[in-house]
């Protein structure tokens, strides 16, 4: 899971990159290689938004606001060294550790049902 949350911001960035890709255009003599071209990336394009919003319902789904800082800024965005998310908790390790697996834990449970 902590993978999971760690690829998330690489999923959303491989999302925009596509949106930003204009689409491919088709006169009437394309070739059957092509299509399956446009094919695959329009299924790439459906998989990464579904997979970003089943993780985004998931996060949203955690209303603790320890474990939504431990899984967004300090999972996700790497915004905090795990010192500095200790200070920012006002924690010691061991219970940043504990407060993080459980967050973990939760993220689990609402993704995977």
């Amino acid at each position: 899971m902590r993978n999971l949350l760690k690829q998330y911001a690489e999923l959303k960035r491989d999302l925009t990159a596509f949106n930003q890709v204009s689409s491919p255009s088709f006169d009437g003599v394309s070739s059957h290689s092509s299509r399956n071209g446009a094919e695959s990336r329009l299924i790439n394009h459906v998989d990464l938004a579904y997979q970003l919003k089943e993780v985004e319902y998931a996060l949203n789904a955690i209303d603790d606001p320890q474990y939504q800082f431990i899984l967004h800024d300090y999972i996700i965005e790497k915004r905090f060294t795990r010192n500095e998310a200790c200070n920012q908790l006002s924690v010691s390790v061991s219970k940043f550790n504990y407060i993080k697996n459980q967050a973990l834990e939760s993220f689990y449970f609402a993704y995977c049902g």
